[in-house]
């Protein structure tokens, strides 16, 4: 109940955006007809498109993004015609001719007897408008989209969506009536009913340009983030909504785990206890759902039962899970023959993650010898609540959950809790606790002092900070130029690119990204569109070779070649103060390009 408030007040808190005013015209062009039958069916319309296509959009990928774009096409055309007909009769009238009755239905035209007038035709526009919707992607949308992506398909992700957009409407709303006061005011002082309604169809011309070339999602929805964020995180933080988003941390992590990636462990919260009683979180959940297990049979609670079980989230291109795999696995090396059962549970980020082989490959590849469940549909994930990358939860010889840790760091007192948990079991004689790790290439820990660069996703689904001249076309192949000058943290595009949900694809040979940084370490999570045709690439820092400065996946010419789908290192310099210009030029098209990661 109180997600839903909080949800229908992030909508509501739009209006103070700059990215809401492509939708103003369509609104405000039937104020001069009665509300109830014109402009509340308007705004209906609109709310629950948006809900319907925003639920698709988190949970059905790329084909309801396309499924969006025919229809914001159509929406287009008909508001084109609606401005048409607000500009003239003439016009209107000899639209509607071949319309027949469609056409004096879903024209605005207050002239003309019940044409555009009908309940049914606001509605149809408040749908069209809807399709067009593009509002600003600040925290509460993000937790609600976040969520229905990583949970699925809901009838609660669509009644928390529809509350947002009805948030969003009321405003909506309120500037309609009075906008409507105003207008009748006008006309009986100055008699200008024609000279506004002229007007309000060239507002929504200019509206409709306004989002065909980009603007209600690139250059405005920028403007609104800066503007709106405080407020919505400000609610956030005074509500705490936990008793329908799963408790405080759900929603946190909802936005920096699952959308952001985990961050550092400094960020991130922590009950792990190195002395003392263990307090009981609950039971271990069964272990169902996984598509496939490697290393093991599936296992179940009752076959652990007796053991101490240390569960693993993570997914093989997050630098964050890379760092923190030493000391699993050295736990596991420890511990395995004291009674220690560790399970790595494979949460998938990305699409390519869910792939058998990528994921049996890297899990050869970085040496992993315990057993790994393929979490592809979050079943696992669900079933502990979940929300981060990487979460570490263990596990008692009852099945009782007795501490957890989300992120990097804490090493000590987990490897403690570990050791606490088997003398509690009856284990004796317990190996010495291990010494200080240190991993190396990427799993080095982060140099935290240096890194003010946040991760950065290149899919316009949760793209930031974007600094090209041109705005992102969503799933076609476009020309991007780079600006010469980027402030720290911007990124842009350069050469063709089709710029897809969680992902960027060169469409040509030559195409490039750049960045400016501050950071030890650069990653990049690349992959080639055909396995069988690597891709090329050469990356500079400060316009020259990296050399000494080169990551293991970089020669020190800064040359290097993207076969598998993975994380890169592209950069680790030797002396990481201040800011730096990174370039990466990919010589050979089909490369897939999904997000930067610090350390």
């Amino acid at each position: 109940m109180i997600l839903g408030v909080v949800a229908f007040l992030g909508g509501a808190l739009t209006i103070l955006s700059p990215c809401i005013l492509p939708v103003l015209p369509f609104v405000l062009a039937r104020t001069e007809q009665a509300f109830a039958r014109s402009t509340l069916p308007l705004l209906i319309g609109m709310a629950g498109t948006f809900a319907a296509i925003s639920t698709l959009a988190a949970v059905g990928g790329g084909w309801a993004v396309r499924v969006n774009d025919y229809g914001r096409i159509a929406a287009l055309v008909l508001l084109t015609l609606s401005a048409l007909a607000l500009l003239s009769r003439h016009v209107a009238e000899w639209l509607t001719r071949p319309l027949v009755a469609l056409g004096a239905r879903l024209l605005p035209n207050p002239g003309a007897d019940g044409a555009g007038s009908g309940i049914t035709a606001a509605l149809l526009v408040g749908v069209a408008t809807g399709l067009l919707w593009a509002p600003c992607a600040g925290p509460i949308l993000g937790l609600i989209l976040t969520g229905a992506a990583i949970r699925g398909p809901s009838a609660g992700t669509t009644v928390l969506l529809f509350a947002y957009a009805l948030g969003a409407a009321t405003s909506l709303a309120v500037v309609a009536l009075a906008s409507n006061r105003v207008i009748s005011a006008l006309k009986r002082t100055f008699g200008a009913g024609e000279w506004l309604r002229r007007s309000l169809g060239a507002a929504v011309l200019v509206a409709v340009a306004a989002i065909a070339l980009g603007w209600d999602t690139g250059a405005l929805t920028r403007l609104s983030l800066a503007g709106t964020n405080r407020f919505e995180d400000a609610l956030i933080n005074r509500l705490h909504p936990d008793s329908d988003s799963g408790g405080a941390m759900a929603m946190q992590g909802a936005m920096t785990g699952a959308m952001n990636g985990a961050t550092n462990a400094n960020a991130m919260m922590a009950s792990t206890r190195s002395a003392g009683a263990l307090p009981v979180e609950g039971q271990l959940p069964p272990l169902t759902g996984a598509v496939a297990w490697l290393n093991s049979a599936p296992l179940t609670p009752q076959a652990l039962h007796g053991k101490v079980v240390l569960i693993d989230f993570w997914t093989y291109s997050c630098i964050n899970c890379l760092r923190a795999l030493p000391y699993v696995k050295s736990w596991y090396q420890r511990y395995h023959d004291q009674g220690l059962v560790v399970i790595g549970v494979h949460a998938p980020e990305f699409a390519f993650e869910k792939n058998l082989d990528n994921v049996s490959h890297a899990v050869r590849d970085l040496g992993i010898r315990y057993p790994v469940a393929l979490d592809n549909s979050y079943a696992i994930w669900q079933a502990f609540n979940n929300q981060y990358w990487p979460a570490h939860y263990f596990i008692d010889a009852q099945g009782q959950i007795r501490g957890h840790h989300f992120g990097e760091g804490d090493y000590a007192d987990s490897e403690q809790l570990i050791r606490q948990l088997l003398t509690e079991s009856g284990t004796q004689h317990l190996p010495a606790a291990g010494p200080s790790i240190s991993g190396t290439g990427v799993q080095a820990a982060a140099d935290e002092p240096d890194v003010n660069s946040p991760e950065t996703y290149i899919g316009y689904q949760r793209a930031e900070r974007f600094a090209a001249a041109e705005a992102v076309a969503p799933d076609t192949p476009k020309s991007y130029t780079a600006p010469r000058e980027l402030q720290l943290n911007q990124w842009a595009l350069s050469g063709s690119w089709r710029v897809l949900g969680e992902k960027a694809v060169a469409a040509a040979p030559h195409a490039g990204i750049v960045f400016r940084f501050r950071a030890r370490d650069l990653h990049l999570v690349l992959g080639a569109s055909d396995p069988a045709h690597p891709v090329r690439f050469r990356v500079t820092i400060d316009g020259r070779a990296p050399a000494a400065d080169h990551g293991i996946d970089v020669a020190a010419d800064g040359t290097g070649v993207v076969q598998g789908q993975r994380l890169y290192q592209l950069l680790r310099q030797t002396k990481p103060a201040g800011d730096h210009n990174f370039t990466i030029e990919f010589l050979d098209a089909g490369v897939q390009a999904y997000a930067f990661t610090f350390g």
